[in-house]
């Protein structure tokens, strides 16, 4: 008897990001779709999946949903459009902080201590997702998901590069194939999200930030998983020493 092969890992970021919903489970969702927006896997103007599509992947009634798309409403990430061609549409990525006469994101729980464990963490989990990535055998889709992810970062304009980065790392996450691999990058990159909408986005380090991307992407693809895991640990020094500098 043939032993049944595993599935393969997904190619949409909301497969991979997206699970089901335990305990308290309206909050619990509330927090994925929101997280979600914030780091691009839904991004401003698409159309969240189906409300079936969605309760089910996230395994939970659709009164449920319902009441956490209300509650994504109220906060303006989102609205409802009703008739043909109608459903609930991401209006806002959610960086708030950097609009003119708001409060800066990162307030006293972000600094000091948490700042650093925050940091330390994302040091921990993204170089060994990367490592991990470059062990796998990738599809085709995969391979063309990532050279694309990539690309994306490095053609985006200023205000839509943090979200195009935070794609590349959770594309990087999801082919490990790894659902706890990517759920640990999803927390990493929420509280990264938070942290760089406190600060300008600096051209030197972007660039910096392009070639080490290139050079992650190659190497995960050409199955060097040491050059993976030391590039990424580079590129996390990279911005953690820019946290440091301009918030810590």
């Amino acid at each position: 008897m043939t032993p049944e092969q595993p599935s393969p890992p997904p190619t949409r970021l909301p497969d991979a990001v997206l699970r089901p919903a335990v305990g308290n489970v309206f909050e619990t969702t509330v927090e994925q779709l929101a997280t979600a927006i914030r780091l691009g896997v839904f991004v401003v103007g698409e159309q969240l999946p189906p409300e079936r599509d969605l309760a089910e992947r996230l395994a939970i009634s659709r009164n449920t949903l319902r009441e956490a798309i209300a509650a994504l409403r109220d906060a303006g990430l989102v609205e409802t459009r009703r008739g043909r061609g109608g459903g609930t549409i991401v209006t806002d990525a959610g960086h708030a902080p950097g609009r003119a006469g708001e409060p800066s994101a990162v307030n006293g729980i972000r600094r000091g201590a948490a700042l650093e464990d925050a940091l330390d963490f994302r040091r921990v989990v993204e170089p060994g997702a990367a490592r991990l990535a470059a062990t796998r055998t990738l599809s085709g889709d995969q391979r063309a998901w990532l050279l694309e992810s990539c690309r994306a970062v490095r053609q985006a304009d200023p205000a839509a590069h943090r979200i195009a980065d935070s794609r590349l790392h959770l594309a990087i996450a999801t082919v490990t194939g790894s659902p706890m691999v990517v759920e640990a990058v999803t927390r990493a990159q929420a509280a990264l999200g938070e942290l760089l909408g406190a600060i300008p986005v600096l051209r030197t380090n972007i660039e910096h930030s392009h070639d080490q991307h290139d050079t992650i992407v190659a190497a995960i693809l050409t199955g060097d998983p040491d050059t993976a895991r030391t590039t990424m640990e580079e590129h996390c020094d990279a911005t953690s020493a820019l946290l440091r500098g301009l918030i810590g």
